[in-house]
Parts: C-alpha cells; sequence; structure tokens
C-alpha cells in the first residue's frame, strides 16, 4: 500500500470519469489551510487546488483526470505528496520503539530497506498505515499519512518519551522535507539522467541519498502508490520547485493530482486510510495479514496481536474484497448485497476504471462472500446492479525488483 490521507467528508468531485476523491473545493476559510513548497508552482501549472486533510493540493491540471491516469500508466508523472508526515527516529533503541507501535520486522531491515507496516491498537485496529525504512545513515526513517499527523506525531511522541524515562536511547525528529513521487513506466529513465547512481542497483522498496539533478542530499526511495515503477523524493523544501521544473523537463513527464492518483491506487488495488481501512478494521480483514513479521506473529508482541494473530489461523467474519460490475460507478457507502437482495457489506471506495473501461470498488463482505467470482449485487442511485468479487490488482503491477 502504499499511501494517502484521510479526510473526513467524501464530497470530492464528480463527473462520468473522475473518481471520488477525499477532497473538498476550496471555500473562505482557505486560509487555514497548509500549503506545501510547491503550492505557486501548482499554480502556475494549472492546478486546480482543492482541500485535502487540512491542504491545499491539486486534484487535477489542465488535461484533466483520465489523461492524467493513462499518462502515467504509459509515460510517467509527478504528484506533489509533501503533505504525508516525514519522520526520522534515532537512537540505538530505535527499532525496539518502532516494534513497540507497528507490525512489522523492522529489525530484520536490511540497510536501506524499507517495508510497509502498520500502527495498530489493542483492539486490532488499524491505526494508519506506514512506510519505515532502515537507513544505513543510522536512523528510522518514517512517512506516515497526512490525515493521520497529529495522530501519529502523538503516538510515537508517547511512546518516545515512555522509553526515555525507562532509560532507553531514543529520540524522534520531524522532517520539513517536500515529497516528490515520479510514479510510471519511464520513471527510472527520466530519474537517471539527473543523478550519478545507477537505479538499475534500486529496487522496489530500498532507498539512498544522492544528489538529483543538481539537488544535494536527497533521499531516493524505490516505491509509490500507483501499481507502476517508481520513485518518491524527499527533497529539502526550499529545492523542490527546482527539481519539479528539472524532472518536468523530460517530454515523458507530465504533473498529476489527487484524482489520478486515486483512480491509479484503486486499479492496483491499495488502500486508502479512512476509507478501505481504520480503527475498527484489522489487518487481516483488510487483506494485509502479509504486513505481519513472521518473528512478530511467534512473539505476538504488537499491539493487538491477541486479536489480529488467531484470525490468521481462524475464520475472519469479514474480508476486504475487489469487485466489478457494469452500469453506473460504484461509490464509497454504495451497499453490497446478496444476489437474493440481502444487504451484507459496503463499498468503501470506487471508480470507473480508465484503464479496463469498467467500473472497479473496494469493499467488505462476509468472508463467505469473499472469492474471486462470486455474484453480488450493489446498490447505486437506489438502482441494484449486477457485481462480481475480482481478483485485486485490477490492473497489473510493475513494481522494479531485481532480476
Amino acid at each position: 500500500m502504499q499511501r494517502a490521507a484521510s479526510a473526513a467528508a467524501h464530497l470530492g468531485f464528480r463527473g462520468p470519469a473522475l473518481p471520488r476523491v477525499p477532497g473538498r473545493p476550496l471555500s473562505g476559510s482557505q486560509d487555514a489551510l497548509r500549503r506545501t513548497p510547491l503550492h505557486d508552482f501548482h499554480l502556475a501549472h494549472g492546478g486546480k487546488l482543492v482541500a485535502f486533510a487540512g491542504w491545499r493540493l491539486p486534484v487535477q491540471y489542465r488535461d484533466g483526470h483520465v489523461d492524467s491516469h493513462l499518462h502515467t500508466r504509459r509515460h510517467c508523472s509527478l504528484f506533489d505528496v509533501s503533505h504525508m508526515l516525514q519522520t526520522k527516529i534515532h537512537g540505538r533503541d530505535r527499532v525496539k520503539l518502532m516494534e513497540s507501535l507497528v507490525v512489522g520486522d523492522i529489525a530484520e531491515l536490511r540497510p536501506n530497506q524499507g517495508t510497509l507496516s502498520l500502527f495498530t491498537n489493542e483492539a486490532g485496529g488499524i491505526l494508519d498505515d506506514l512506510i519505515v525504512t532502515n537507513t544505513s545513515e543510522g536512523h528510522l526513517y518514517v512517512v506516515s499519512n497526512a490525515g493521520c499527523r497529529d495522530k501519529d506525531l502523538a503516538l510515537m511522541q508517547d511512546k518516545v518519551r515512555e522509553l526515555q524515562n525507562r532509560g532507553s536511547d531514543v529520540g524522534l525528529e520531524v522532517v520539513d522535507n517536500a515529497l516528490l513521487a515520479l510514479q510510471g513506466p519511464a520513471a527510472a529513465q527520466v530519474l537517471q539522467a539527473g543523478v550519478a547512481d545507477d537505479l538499475r542497483k534500486l529496487p522496489f522498496m530500498t532507498s539512498a541519498v544522492m544528489e538529483v539533478f543538481g539537488v544535494p542530499s536527497c533521499r531516493v526511495t524505490r516505491c509509490g502508490y500507483t501499481g507502476e515503477d517508481g520513485v518518491e523524493i524527499s527533497v529539502p523544501a526550499e529545492e523542490a520547485a527546482r527539481l519539479a521544473a528539472a524532472l518536468l523537463g523530460s517530454p515523458e513527464v507530465k504533473l498529476a493530482g489527487l484524482a489520478a492518483r486515486d483512480s491509479l491506487r484503486l486499479e492496483a488495488g491499495l488502500c486508502l486510510y479512512g476509507c478501505d481501512i481504520d480503527e475498527h478494521t484489522t489487518p487481516v480483514e483488510g487483506g494485509l495479514g502479509w504486513t505481519l513479521g513472521r518473528r512478530r506473529r511467534a512473539a505476538m508482541d504488537f499491539p493487538g496481536a491477541a486479536v489480529i494473530v488467531p484470525q490468521l489461523k481462524g475464520k475472519v467474519q469479514r474480508r476486504r474484497v475487489g469487485l466489478t460490475c457494469e452500469g453506473a460507478p460504484m461509490r464509497a457507502h454504495s451497499p453490497i448485497l446478496s444476489v437474493e437482495g440481502t444487504v451484507i457489506g459496503t463499498v468503501t471506495s470506487g471508480c470507473p476504471s480508465p484503464c479496463l473501461k469498467k467500473n472497479v470498488a473496494m469493499g467488505y463482505v462476509p468472508s463467505e462472500y469473499s472469492q474471486p467470482g462470486t455474484p453480488l449485487l450493489v446498490e447505486v442511485r437506489r438502482q441494484q446492479q449486477a457485481a462480481v468479487v475480482s481478483k485485486m490488482p485490477f490492473v497489473p503491477t510493475n513494481y522494479y525488483t531485481l532480476k
């Protein structure tokens, strides 16, 4: 999974092919919204800004959502994800701190290797999804969601204080860098022109600090939220616009916004926190049981383990599934019904797929209805229409791994 920040409202921008992005048009209160270092850059390039998780962010550009989506799949696009929370965990006990909060095996990460993980609570619910990288510089680099910023910071800071009071060596630093995501099959080729490092040696979920198009001290991580090959570049805020302009100098690159980011991640079967997973969803229910480290499962030493670990072998009541249907697009909160007409679940995310030319969605149903190929009904605009449980990702992923 990678990640997008949640927002409380699902108002978004409607249209025949535009997904319901969890954002809203800017209003008179826009001055209270935070701005990324690329705010003016977006305006200068025709970005349509909306309120999203407390930030002003571009939902789309002049080319429109579908064109941006398809350009990402065929070439590559540049996304501003500077709203994401970036932190560093320092000290000899940094792994101890992180493993007290997440389900993953952080101790096993090799230098500069990262992993998707989950903050969980004692009830087994997901507090947020995040990426943790064990850097060769002697700290953990953590990227989590903007919509959970205050909650995540409080969670980590409280644990830092608790461990420090016990004599542990640990500290937390908030990173004020911008974060740019270059995503698509041409991403590595475009980036290689501006770096000395051989990107063929940088596989999926690894990172390195390097100079990028003349900008020093950038952390480049091979990851993303589209299902395509790509990178996220943590760059000093004052250099973000210069780096973005350099990347756009390639004819392969175009700017893309929240709308394309949402439909791309949905085609890739990736969760949006606050929609597809939340504090009332366990990792197993959400199809994220693979994030649980083997050692951590055996030790049962993470929050909620007593609830989550038994679900791995036992029966879980509900599961996240993919859905496809013809007709009107499925949207969040649309009821899912059995073929007999009984409501059995709810759609959590949905949109028309620009690549497949059909409607795709994710939602939760009882386990007995979760097998691919299971016929169901979905209620859209008070009309019932046929749907089918489908394997995810809907569109094959193209992450770069070493051959």
